[in-house]
């Protein structure tokens, strides 16, 4: 079995898709799985289905949706396999969906990130990379891209895209320190056009500019974050991107050369 929600919703067996096409079900089905093998109270899917709308037929309704999940398990499954009630449990006040952590992308993703920020907080730079690098390609689009969001839904998915993001620009940093600067220019370019106010990213492509015998170009990354800053916000960059900039004009020997140990990410180190 194998439910993915990094992008659009897919819930299928060996033998066919048992992802729902009504918006509500659909709902229920990653709410489920976002927390597999755990207990989903059923005040807390009626929140998410109908917000403030909730009414006195509104358990039943719900009742009416599990009884459709659990038709399309059951074809899914096919004659004589497991009992969809296994699968899609009821328990006391709630449900719960009984799959293998294996078989969500959201927690595979979930854990290769953290196995990655394991791996680059004891410097081996090369798992970490390999790592994350896994746990972001896992993405096929913005999570949940084509389920309707209710209030808890709306949270995983500001939880999940910030994650992404964080997990991405940390796989970056381990790049950086295996020296692969050159090969992340294209990719940090398309990056801060994508996230323009992001400092992060911003401090990754100045290192990665500047290492390349692309100082000026460096020097103009920091410019125009500056400009969107103070133009968009009426804020200044960090003390952080500030001492970056200033490493960078002055050539600072310390942006030279990849640091291949230690738990603090490479743009950090040289802007600190």
């Amino acid at each position: 079995m194998e439910i993915r929600m990094l992008g659009q919703l897919s819930a299928r067996t060996e033998r066919a898709s048992f992802a729902p096409t009504a918006g509500k079900p659909r709902q229920i089905l990653a709410m489920l799985a976002m927390c597999p093998n755990q207990v989903v109270p059923v005040g807390t899917l009626m929140d998410e289905l109908w917000g403030t709308r909730v009414t006195r037929s509104s358990q039943t309704t719900l009742q009416t949706y599990i009884v459709q999940l659990r038709r399309l398990l059951a074809e899914a499954l096919g004659d004589g396999a497991q009992d969809p009630k296994d699968v899609l449990v009821t328990r006391q006040g709630g449900y719960l969906l009984q799959v293998p952590r294996s078989a969500v992308d959201v927690q595979v993703f979930e854990d290769l990130a953290a196995q990655g920020r394991a791996a680059f907080g004891r410097g081996d730079n090369a798992r970490a990379a390999e790592l994350l690098g896994r746990a972001v390609g896992m993405w096929r689009g913005p999570a949940l891209v084509d389920v309707p969001r209710g209030a808890a839904l709306e949270i995983e998915e500001m939880r999940l895209a910030e994650s992404r993001l964080g997990t991405l620009e940390l796989r970056i940093d381990a790049d950086l320190r295996l020296g692969r600067e050159a090969e992340l220019i294209t990719e940090l370019t398309a990056l801060t056009a994508r996230h323009p106010l992001h400092e992060g990213l911003h401090s990754q492509a100045m290192v990665a500019l500047y290492r390349c015998g692309r100082q000026a170009q460096a020097i103009e990354v920091y410019r125009a974050l500056r400009a969107r800053l103070v133009g968009e916000l009426g804020v200044e960059p960090s003390a952080r991107m500030q001492r970056l900039h200033k490493s960078v004009l002055c050539a600072d020997p310390a942006l030279d050369s990849p640091l291949g140990h230690g738990p603090t990410p490479t743009p950090r180190l040289y802007a600190a």
